[in-house]
This record gives structure tokens, C-alpha cells and sequence, in this order.
């Protein structure tokens, strides 16, 4: 009887043999890997898995960082959670909708979506509607429910200023300053201007990074940018001058040991709860610092909670699926081929991760404290579903990747339909 080849095991129980699975090497990993990343609904999964992700620990970190204040203050460890879990259910099928969505749509949407943020930015201002809390003025008070129009602002000037450039583009009005320039620039001014009047110097960072953004994927000349660039950084010089709580914010990130137990106080609780984290933090749920330590732990400074419960190892995989979400955005912006989606495409990812890197910036005490959430974990609705929405659109534009609409054909119906299909609920 003939001996069996040396790399081949029995397949069956009749004696068959096969070729022995080999094992791959580094390189050849490393080769598999990047030809994952080349599939043309890698973006799109990415933007989905990781936005999932995120919203899911986001419940939990609230839940764990709310639990105690909450009990304190009206009984039940589950209210804000409770809350939370209601955007969420209104915010997903909202991202479901903008995903499949046309992109004639979403042009059609820009220039009411601005209009209704620079109202809803105005009547902020109006005493008695407008809510201040912090040193800032950002909500509509509506009695159980306060709107933040801010928010919509971020989305709203992405759509304008994408719709805009683009219409020029197709015109030939990008090569000289003032058509690039008019009336982009007055209209984000604007929006800016009413954001400033409410003293929210984050959500102002967040819209002059968009605005900064879309000149920089139109391909504004390089001095042009450069310019626009300077007077950011001479803008936000000026925010923070004018307004003494600001500067006190400064000079304590620059002294990060004077004023522990004032203005510090909150910087250095949040540096506390993350250093006592470990490697795979304390435990979840079993936080210290959110026992009356630590301000504003399920909002501004949820990224310590985060550390100090699930450590290390917590903390980068946060940073992780922010980098793939900014990876999956990047890569939308590439490979569209319509200019709309492309700059939509590059606004949405860098609003998202510069505000994320802002956030984690002043938890980690590398940049000063403003006051802005970390986009899908913090708390709160009214910066929650923007984000989905616009998380929604990067879906839709993703679907318009080379490549992109023959594989979802090929794959099927979803899940969605074949659920429907069992109840004899589906287009035939």
C-alpha cells in the first residue's frame, strides 16, 4: 500500500487524502489584509461596524458614569440611559433612512438645513428660550426637551458648503479667490458669529475645521488656504481672550499644577480616574471618580470614566474605531467620483475626528477643557443624531465607491428584507 504524501491529512472516512491547509506566513498575512481593504464595501462596513460600536459602549458608559448622580437626584440609576437609549432608537433608523438616500437629496437638504441651524442659533439668544449652563449658551429650553441648534449647524454647513464648491466647480469659478471664497466664506461666518454669541468655543473649533476642511479637498490655492488658516488661529486667539473663563482654562493647562481644587480641579479628577485605571481598568460599573469626583462624567469627560473602568486597553480600542472611522471616511473621499460626495464625504470625517481628538485632547490634558462631547459616547441627543445622520450619509456615499453596488447586489437581500420575508411583509 502507497504511503500518503507528507503534507496531506485524511479528508473522510473512506481514506482520502488532502493537500495539508498550509499556514501563512507574515508577509502573506500582511498581503491577505490589504486585500481585504481593497473589497469595494470595506468602507462601507467599516463606517457601519465602527459606528455600531461606538453607540453600543456609548450606553454603557453612560449608564456607568450617570448611575450614581442619578440615583442622588431623582431615584433611579436609569434615567439619563433611559434618555440616551430613546435618541438611539430615534437616531439609527434616521441612519438608515440617509443611507439610502440619493445624493440629490442630501444637495437639496443643504440650504434649508443651514437655514433652520442660523434660526434655531438665533433664537438661542432670545431670553427666555435660550438655556445657559457652563459659561455657554447652546440649547432651546422646550421643557422635558432642550435642542441644541449648533449641532445641526455642523451638518447643515457641510451639505452648503459641499453643494457650493461643487456648483462652482462644474462652473470653472475655483481658480480665483473671490468666487472660491463667495459667499462660503460670509455664510460661515455667520453660522460662526451666532455660535460665538452663545460662548461656545467647541462647537466654533468644530465648524472653522469644516469650513477649513472643504477648501482644503477642493483644492484651494495654497496661499489661500494658508491665509484662511492664519485667521482661524487669530479668531480663536480672540475667543479666548475676550472671555476671562477661558483664559483661566488656559493658563490652568499651562500651569496643570496650580488651582487643583478650582480650575484645575476638573482636568486633574480626570487624569486621576484614568491613571487608576491600569492596563484593563477597575471594572465595569465599579468607577470612583463618578461618586461626586469627577464633573460632567457622562458628557464632557466620559473618555476618563472609560479608562478608568476599562483601562488601557479600553481607552485604545476607542482610539481604534475612531481611526478606522477615519480611515473608512478618507477612503470614502478618494474613491467617489462626484465632487458633492467627496467634499461631504471629507467634511462629515473631519468634523467627527477633530472633535473626537478635541474631547480626548483636554481628558488626557493635552489640549485646554471646551466643553464638547466625544461624538457617539457622550450623552446627549441633540449631538447624537446629527452624527448618526451624517454617519447615515457617509453610508450612502460609500454605495458609491467603484465597485460598491455591484457587491451589494451580489450579496443579497439584507436582513431587514428577509426578516419582512418571513412575515410575508416583501416587495415580490
Amino acid at each position: 500500500m502507497a504511503s500518503p504524501p507528507a503534507d496531506s491529512v485524511p479528508a473522510d472516512r473512506e481514506g482520502a487524502w488532502r493537500p495539508r491547509s498550509r499556514r501563512l506566513g507574515p508577509r502573506e498575512r500582511a498581503v491577505a489584509a490589504v486585500g481585504l481593504l481593497d473589497r469595494p464595501l470595506t468602507s462601507y462596513y467599516l463606517v457601519l461596524g465602527c459606528t455600531m460600536l461606538l453607540v453600543g459602549l456609548g450606553l454603557t458608559m453612560v449608564l456607568s458614569a450617570s448611575s450614581v448622580d442619578q440615583l442622588q437626584a431623582t431615584g433611579s440609576a436609569y434615567t439619563l440611559v433611559q434618555k440616551q437609549a430613546l435618541w438611539v432608537v430615534i437616531g439609527l433608523p434616521a441612519m438608515w433612512l440617509a443611507s439610502r438616500l440619493p445624493v440629490k437629496t442630501f444637495r437639496a437638504l443643504a440650504y434649508p438645513m443651514l437655514l433652520l441651524s442660523m434660526v434655531g442659533l438665533a433664537l438661542v439668544l432670545v431670553p427666555g428660550l435660550g438655556r445657559s449652563a457652563w459659561g455657554a449658551t447652546r440649547w432651546i429650553d422646550l421643557g422635558p426637551v432642550q435642542i441644541q441648534p449648533s449641532e445641526l449647524g455642523k451638518l447643515g454647513l457641510v451639505l452648503w458648503g459641499a453643494d457650493l464648491l461643487a456648483r462652482k466647480e462644474r462652473l470653472g469659478q475655483l481658480t480665483e479667490w473671490r468666487p472660491l471664497l463667495v459667499p462660503l466664506l460670509p455664510g460661515a461666518g455667520f453660522l460662526v458669529l451666532l455660535v460665538m454669541l452663545g460662548s461656545d468655543l467647541g462647537t466654533t473649533l468644530v465648524l472653522l475645521t469644516i469650513f477649513l476642511a472643504l477648501l482644503w479637498v477642493v483644492g484651494a490655492p495654497g496661499r489661500l488656504f494658508v491665509g484662511m488658516a492664519g485667521m482661524v488661529l487669530l479668531l480663536v486667539a480672540i475667543l479666548i481672550v475676550v472671555e476671562p473663563y477661558r483664559m483661566q482654562r488656559l493658563t490652568g493647562f499651562l500651569d496643570p499644577s496650580g488651582n487643583t481644587l478650582t480650575t484645575n480641579y476638573q482636568s486633574v479628577q480626570g487624569l486621576y480616574a484614568i491613571a487608576s485605571g491600569g492596563m484593563f481598568g477597575i471594572g465595569l460599573g465599579e468607577s470612583r471618580a463618578k461618586w461626586d469626583y469627577l464633573p460632567h462624567a457622562e458628557t464632557d469627560f466620559i473618555f476618563a470614566i472609560v479608562g478608568e473602568e476599562l483601562g488601557l486597553a479600553g481607552t485604545l480600542i476607542v482610539l481604534s474605531l475612531f481611526g478606522l472611522l477615519t480611515y473608512a471616511g478618507l477612503r470614502v473621499a478618494k474613491r467617489v467620483q462626484d465632487t458633492f460626495t467627496r467634499l461631504a464625504a471629507a467634511g462629515i470625517t473631519a468634523w467627527i475626528v477633530v472633535q473626537a481628538v478635541i474631547n480626548i485632547g483636554a481628558v488626557i490634558n493635552v489640549l485646554p477643557i471646551t466643553g464638547i462631547p466625544l461624538p457617539l459616547v457622550s450623552y446627549g441627543g441633540s449631538a447624537l443624531i446629527p452624527t448618526l445622520i451624517a454617519l447615515g450619509m457617509l453610508l450612502a456615499f460609500a454605495k458609491r465607491e467603484p465597485g460598491a453596488r455591484q457587491a451589494l447586489s451580489a450579496r443579497g437581500p439584507g436582513p431587514v428584507v428577509r426578516a419582512l420575508s418571513w412575515l410575508g411583509l416583501a416587495r415580490r
